[in-house]
């Protein structure tokens, strides 16, 4: 009988021990698979983290996609305003080839030059007109003579010169000189004036006058435009 109660005990001893062993393996075999399932999410990249919808489902958003789009934005707003920056070889001026274009000068008009004049006494008396840029204007005087006519007479100066002169840019102290002489005949007629009207072109729109004082003004002679005051005396 003691034989077989030993039997029975060691029986129920080795299922008891059976049973512990299986119970701590479940043990460690989950506590593995929760160890793993940290790993894998630590390694998981952030971007792809689980986010719960309102229904409770979870969806992954993903980091890549989104930065795409912030790509996608920004590229399209630096084209944008890239875009405006480029600009074509427009503007005025002459066109000198290759897309280049050379700013034009403009031509002298009356009411863009500060006039003067003196009576000079020289090759029988004339009249010296000084012509200067206005401040902050630039402009070119023609190679020619200018207009010149005298008073309400109306009667105009012919060229003193028969070559062109040479054109003048008129620009801060730069001074033109033309000089009138207003009776080139020997004899005692001519009409007595007191003033001249210049301009340097014809059909300028605003003619300027210029008091000279009592003159007798028979054929009439103007010089071209000189830089130098003694280049521009009258010698009829």
């Amino acid at each position: 009988m003691s034989g077989n109660r030993r039997k029975a005990l060691l029986v129920s001893a080795a299922l008891v021990s059976g049973a512990l062993l299986m119970t701590a393996c479940g043990d460690s075999d989950k506590a593995a698979g929760t160890g793993a399932a940290k790993d894998t999410a630590a390694a998981a990249p952030a971007g792809n983290a689980a986010e719960t919808t309102p229904n409770g489902s979870s969806s992954e958003t993903s980091g890549k996609a989104s930065s795409g789009k912030n790509a996608d934005d920004g590229g399209d707003k630096g084209g944008a305003s890239g875009g405006g920056q480029g600009k074509g070889p427009g503007g005025s001026g002459a066109d000198v080839g290759d897309g280049v274009r050379k700013p034009v000068q403009q031509s002298c008009g009356a009411n863009d030059i500060s006039w003067s004049s003196r009576s000079e006494s020289q090759a029988g008396g004339y009249i010296l007109v000084m012509a200067k840029a206005k401040p902050g204007i630039t402009c070119v005087l023609p190679e020619k003579h200018p207009v010149v006519a005298f008073g309400s007479d109306g009667t105009e100066a012919g060229p003193a010169e028969h070559s062109a002169g040479k054109t003048i840019t008129l620009s801060g102290n730069t001074t033109a000189y033309a000089g009138v002489n207003p009776k080139t005949t020997k004899d005692n007629n001519g009409k007595e004036l007191t003033f001249i009207i210049v301009a340097p072109e014809n059909n300028d729109p605003d003619p300027v006058e210029l008091k000279t004082g009592p003159i007798t003004v028979d054929k009439p002679i103007v010089t071209n435009w000189h830089t130098s005051a003694k280049d521009a005396v009258p010698f009829a």
